[in-house]
Formats: structure tokens, C-alpha cells, sequence
């Protein structure tokens, strides 16, 4: 093993030295150094990500309005950032009361704020209320939400103030009037907060004897049904799990198939669709988006068992359900077929490919250690969590990519 972890450690740092060529992970932004990165300031009206602010791939739902009485009450904590003024015209405290999460996003954006604009802070107009002054199920009465300016009230700094809080990692930012932005974070309990890429632990591979194999059950060494760079149907070795949890329940979405097929998984994960006229001759013809863009009427990939090979068929229909447990495999080729589906071994990161090269080292570490141990029985060894390679790529990639590249609710699990 320690061989291993050096060989794995050297083939990191190569990846980081030549990561401002090629980007270290797929995206936008692929083939240059991104640091200083280039703000693009929000349109008035504006917000990122482009759904509703209470949906999956945002903030959330609703949880219940907070109040000083209530249980939930402890949920919040006090904000005594000395960078950020508060408004406080309640007098009370309350604008200065939030959730964690909430906290950390707003104390890295009083940090991005200083170091745009010298001698300029982050300004707090509202923050939780608990007089009913907002819409109802507003997330100011859970302490999710906060409405920014800058201390000089210079309008024309808010659509780069937006941009900025964007990059400090809230939830859901709304460029919402000239007077100032709104910003919200998901629920500290919430199942989108911990949404990751992964499938449900019961969910179904083929292995190469013929026997099918639950996702949780996934040993190294074992060859599963897979795709190569043409869409051939092939078998390839698993590696590892990029990410498993054996108890925490999360959000799927389910994509059922015309012709019966369903497979699960998370919102970030990537899943390969057809484009244009595929036929079954032209697989080929597909890239991989993330399930949660997957619409219905798209092409998915299954395989057809009596021909024992990939054909298209139609998405029927897409709906979400939760799981407990969750698990990330990664194979030779980066491809996995799972309940009979065709599916990338990545998530979070919007292109397969770069993704695919960016574990290039740990498919070589396992190579080797395939040729040094091969005789000895293979065992998994991973505990639960996700895998320190995968968080060093992820930290990587903020730094290099464009935030568009990355899915809303991908790593949050992975930063908390």
C-alpha cells in the first residue's frame, strides 16, 4: 500500500503541474490558467443557478418558519463579522442571525467583496426575520436567506456583488432590485445539500460470469459491464468508489425508458444521451450531461441482452425518490452500465472526457497494483465518505474552471 500511495502521489503532482495547460477536470475554462478569474457581473433580474429558488437544484424547500420559541431556534447562530455591517433597523440582533451554511457563504463573500473593491464591506440589509415582512415561506424566516449591498450603496457594483456571491458558494442568487441582491442557502439537513453523484446501493451491474451484482457490493478487481470510447458493449475492471455512504438518505432521480429500463441516480451524476438521429449502428453519437437535465423524449443507452450490445431508447418518463445509501464506482474505461443503463463513472463536472483523463493516475495506480498484488484476493477497504483524490480534483477545479461547469448541488457534500 505504500507503494501504491506513492505512485498515486506522484502522478498527482504531474497532474497538477501541467493542470493550468489542461484544465484539471472537465469544463469550461479547459486549456488556460484561470486565476485572476474574469467576473461577469449579473443582469439586473437576474439568478443563478436558473431555476426557482425553492427547487432541487437550488436552495430547496421550504422547511417552517424559525421563531425564538420554537426548537429549530438553536439552528441559528450570531454573525459578529467585524467586515460586514448589519442594517439591524429592527434593533434587535435578528438580521444577524443565521444558519451555518449561510454564515460561511457570507463570510467568504465579505472577504471577495474587500479584495474587489479596497475600503469597500459587505453590507447586510435583511437577514432572518421574525416580524412576517417577507412573502410567505420566505427563507429570511428560517435564517437561509440575506439581502447584500455594498457599504457605499454604489448600484453600480451590484452586478458584480452578485457575481461574487455567486462564486462564494450560495445556493441561489437574485440579482431582485436596484436597492440590493438576494442570496439563500439550502437547509443544513437538508437531502439536495447532500446530493453528490452517485446511484442507490441496490442498484444492479452485470458482471462478466453472468451474474448481476448490487453497486454496494463492488469489490476491486470485479469486471463489470461497461462501454468503450465507440459505445461498445465491453466488460472493464472496477477500481474504486469515489464516494460511498452506507446510511445517509438522499434524492434520486429515476429515469424510466419506453422499453422498461430504469435507472437511479443523483441529480450531478452524468448520464449519456443520443443526439440527433441515433440508430442503433451509431452509438457513438452520444456525450454525457448530468441526470438532472435529462429530459423526456431524449435518448438513453440500454443494453439489449439477446444481442448483447447497446441500442438507443426514448426516456419515458423522469421522476425523483429517496434512498438511503449511495455509492460512486469507477471502472477502467469510466463508463458503467446499471440497471441497464449506460452511465459515466463521474459526476459534478459537466464533461465526461476531462473527467475521465483527470483520474488517469488512479487507473494507473491500480494497473500496478494489479501487476504487484494481482495474486493476493481483492478486497475493498474503503470506508464510507469521499475520496481524498476526488477532493483534491474538486478543490482543483473551482480554481481553474468556470462555476458553470459545475453542478449546484454536487459538492457541497464534499466542502462540508
Amino acid at each position: 500500500m505504500l507503494l501504491l500511495t506513492r505512485i498515486v502521489l506522484l502522478c498527482l503532482i504531474c497532474l497538477s503541474l501541467v493542470s493550468s495547460g489542461m484544465g484539471c477536470g472537465p469544463g469550461r475554462g479547459y486549456g488556460r490558467r484561470r486565476h485572476p478569474k474574469k467576473l461577469t457581473p449579473l443582469a439586473y433580474k437576474q439568478f443563478i443557478p436558473n431555476v426557482a429558488e425553492k427547487t432541487l437544484g437550488a436552495s430547496g424547500r421550504y422547511e417552517g418558519k424559525i421563531t425564538r420559541n420554537s426548537e429549530r431556534f438553536k439552528e441559528l447562530t450570531p454573525n459578529y463579522n467585524t467586515d460586514i455591517i448589519f442594517k439591524d433597523e429592527e434593533n434587535t440582533g435578528a438580521d444577524r442571525l443565521m444558519t451555518q451554511r449561510c454564515k460561511d457563504k457570507l463570510n467568504s463573500l465579505a472577504i471577495s467583496v474587500m479584495n474587489q473593491w479596497p475600503g469597500v464591506k459587505l453590507r447586510v440589509t435583511e437577514g432572518w426575520d421574525e416580524d412576517g415582512h417577507h412573502f410567505e415561506e420566505s427563507l429570511h424566516y428560517e435564517g437561509r436567506a440575506v439581502d447584500i449591498t455594498t457599504s457605499d450603496r454604489d448600484k453600480s457594483k451590484y452586478g458584480t456583488l452578485s457575481r461574487l456571491a455567486v462564486e462564494a458558494g450560495f445556493d441561489w442568487v437574485y440579482y431582485e432590485s436596484k436597492a440590493h441582491i438576494h442570496c439563500s442557502v439550502k437547509a443544513e439537513n437538508s437531502v439536495a445539500a447532500k446530493s453528490g453523484g452517485c446511484f442507490p446501493g441496490s442498484s444492479a451491474v452485470s458482471l462478466q460470469d453472468g451474474t448481476k451484482k448490487a453497486v454496494k457490493d463492488l469489490r476491486p478487481g470485479d469486471r463489470v459491464l461497461a462501454a468503450d470510447e465507440d459505445g461498445n458493449a465491453i466488460y472493464t475492471e472496477f477500481i474504486m468508489f469515489i464516494d460511498q455512504d452506507s446510511t445517509t438518505s438522499r434524492l434520486f432521480y429515476v429515469i424510466e425508458t419506453d422499453s422498461g429500463q430504469k435507472i437511479t441516480l443523483t441529480a450531478a451524476h452524468l448520464l449519456f444521451v443520443g443526439h440527433g438521429n441515433v440508430t442503433q449502428r451509431d452509438v457513438e453519437r452520444m456525450s454525457a450531461i448530468f441526470a438532472s437535465e435529462v429530459q423526456p423524449g431524449q435518448t438513453v443507452f440500454a443494453l439489449d441482452a439477446e444481442r448483447s450490445r447497446l441500442q438507443p431508447v426514448t426516456v419515458k418518463r423522469i421522476y425523483t425518490q429517496e434512498y438511503e445509501g449511495s455509492y460512486a464506482p469507477v471502472t477502467m474505461h469510466g463508463t458503467v452500465v446499471v440497471d441497464q443503463v449506460l452511465a459515466s463513472c463521474y459526476a459534478v463536472i459537466d464533461d465526461h472526457d476531462l473527467a475521465h483523463w483527470a483520474m488517469a493516475p488512479v487507473r494507473l495506480a491500480h494497473w500496478v497494483s494489479s501487476l504487484l498484488f494481482g495474486s493476493q484476493p481483492h478486497t475493498s477497504g474503503q470506508n464510507d465518505g469521499v475520496h481524498w483524490y476526488s477532493k483534491i480534483l474538486y478543490q482543483l477545479g473551482t480554481w481553474l474552471l468556470d462555476g458553470h461547469s459545475i453542478h449546484p448541488l454536487g459538492m457541497s457534500v464534499y466542502l462540508s
